[in-house]
């Protein structure tokens, strides 16, 4: 099965790589350049409209979004063990988990990040507030190893990439649940291998 992800390191498709390596299967990587748009560029604009990384191409077809590819992958291979069946009852909050962080962590942290003139009303915002998406965040977390208990899925690279993230620039508390969360995802080789390669691809894509 031919896999593609094209990537800009570091950017959110570092996310999709962190999936990639767990899953264990051979991918290409087709790399783009920021710093000279690329990603801005007629070609890559034909595989996302949008403009952004990730986009992941399997045998021919396009998934694009961080959570969606991420659901994707650990269906289309389910003996990486990375998702949960239809009929298991942790399907449910494992799909909660998955698109929490995209529908509530990043925008609550980005928010925080860059704040409006004038706040919105606390109704008008899909994650409500700042505060209680950190408290329902650590509540899941502990007392771990990690949102499902004791199984590692899909859903742990996703808002394990969003903690990791938002700590390491100081845009949200680094409270022991999360420190201690963060800890355990960094312990694993593949993590661990994504970010020494991206490290090593990000000091040549500079300009």
């Amino acid at each position: 099965m031919a896999l593609t992800l094209y990537h800009i390191a570091p950017s959110r498709s570092s996310i999709v790589r962190w999936m990639l390596e767990e899953i264990g299967e051979p991918y290409d990587l087709h790399v783009l350049s920021m710093g000279r748009e690329e990603n801005r560029a007629p070609a890559y604009l034909a595989v996302n409209p949008m403009g952004k990384v990730p986009a992941l191409v399997h045998d021919g077809v396009v998934i694009t979004e961080v959570a969606a590819i991420c659901c994707y992958l650990a269906d289309a291979f389910p003996q990486a063990g990375l998702g949960v069946p239809i009929g298991d009852p942790r399907r449910g909050p494992y799909l909660k988990w998955l698109f929490f962080s995209s529908g509530c962590i990043e925008p609550a942290v980005m928010d925080r990040a860059f704040p409006r003139a004038a706040a919105p009303p606390r109704g008008a915002l899909g994650y409500g507030d700042f505060d209680t998406v950190m408290d329902v965040v650590a509540a899941a977390v502990t007392p771990g190893p990690y949102l499902l208990g004791d199984t590692f899925t899909a859903a742990d690279i996703v808002v394990g990439a969003q903690l990791r993230w938002a700590m390491l620039f100081k845009l949200i508390p680094q409270r022991p649940e999360f420190l201690d969360y963060v800890g355990r995802l960094d312990a694993r080789p593949a993590l661990q291998r994504v970010t020494r390669m991206d490290h090593e691809l990000g000091k040549g894509q500079a300009g």
